[in-house]
């Protein structure tokens, strides 16, 4: 579909969930807005993940979705952005009556390469690229970012960036989770290098948190209730974050910190690599039997968990140290 930008006034972007799906959308917002200044762009969005846009001053409207209440929408949009191209999003759409670009889905490259190991991905496009291209004459190029307003972090005012290293234990699904255990080992390597080791994560990952801080003498633990705009003003106090492939990988890169990102049971063709320069993927690529899942499983299939298990606490922090290097 052909758009033209000078004859459109009013843009809905449409995009539900998750956490990681919603932080990658800033880079189309930014542009959009950066070449077309005119438009007055709205945004649709779970209102479990709200934060991610509600300071964004790209957006001059935010409407959120729960499924139990109807939304009430400013009427007229000109066109209509589904980035979520579900039912869900589909149904919505329906009763617009605007024109509409949605976001195409590589479906059938996901389930070739998970079940038959069959690699139909030429090139790694990132998300955020993927969402440009639905658009003619879009391109994306900078990292994502969500904006904290007033938000402070008191905790992390008085260390020093240079030393200070935020560590990311969660994510929703098992096989995405580095093995606590070597985030421990991580953490005490960290101390005993000279470093300030601090946790950060969502309610899901409060125990985690609390259990490494409590092993390892002078880990800062800011897990929390889910209050990310907290969680990103604290992560920019970090000289560099180490995380899983989750919403707490995209939180890191969105707060402009160098991210090492360690991949199990996901591979960064599905295009959800951390969207920065300064960042670095760990992951086993020697195993036929990756990828098992595009969003993660509650166990390995193989019962070996060998995509994890074989990416050692001393392999991450020498890629760590190697991020931090400082760079002509």
């Amino acid at each position: 579909m052909d758009v033209n930008f000078s004859k459109i006034s009013k843009i809905l972007v449409i995009r539900l969930s998750s956490l990681g799906d919603v932080i990658l959308t800033t880079p189309l917002l930014r542009e959009i807005k950066s070449l077309y200044p005119h438009i007055s762009l709205h945004f649709l969005v779970n209102e479990n993940y709200k934060d991610v846009v509600i300071n964004n001053p790209n957006l001059d409207k935010i409407y959120l979705y729960n499924k139990d209440k109807q939304i009430e929408f400013n009427t007229g949009f000109d066109l209509v952005i589904d980035l979520q191209n579900n039912r869900r999003s589909r149904n919505i759409v329906k009763t617009l009556t605007s024109p509409v670009v949605s976001f195409t889905k590589p479906q059938l490259d996901k389930f070739l390469l998970v079940n038959f190991k069959i690699n139909r991905f030429k090139n790694i496009i990132p998300i955020p690229v993927r969402y440009a291209s639905s658009i003619p004459g879009i391109e994306v190029k900078a990292p994502p970012e969500i904006f904290t307003g007033n938000i402070n972090c008191e905790l992390l005012n008085e260390v020093d960036k240079k030393i200070t290293i935020g560590l990311a234990p969660g994510s929703r699904h098992f096989t995405k989770m580095w093995p606590e255990k070597y985030f421990l080992e991580l953490s005490s390597k960290l101390v005993e290098t000279g470093y300030k080791v601090v946790i950060f994560g969502g309610n899901s990952d409060i125990e985690i948190g609390a259990r490494i801080a409590e092993k390892i003498d002078g880990v800062i633990n800011l897990t929390n209730n889910n209050e990310l705009l907290k969680t990103v003003e604290c992560m920019k106090n970090c000289s560099a974050v180490v995380c899983n492939d989750s919403g707490m990988m995209h939180t890191a890169t969105a707060a402009r910190v160098p991210v090492v990102a360690i991949f199990g049971s996901t591979v960064k063709e599905f295009g959800f690599a951390p969207f920065s320069p300064e960042s670095i993927v760990l992951e086993n690529t020697g195993l036929s039997c990756r990828p098992c899942s595009h969003i993660g499983k509650e166990e390995c299939p193989k019962k070996h968990f060998r995509c994890m298990i074989e990416i050692t606490p001393e392999m991450v922090f020498n890629k760590l140290i190697k991020l931090l290097e400082p760079h002509d």
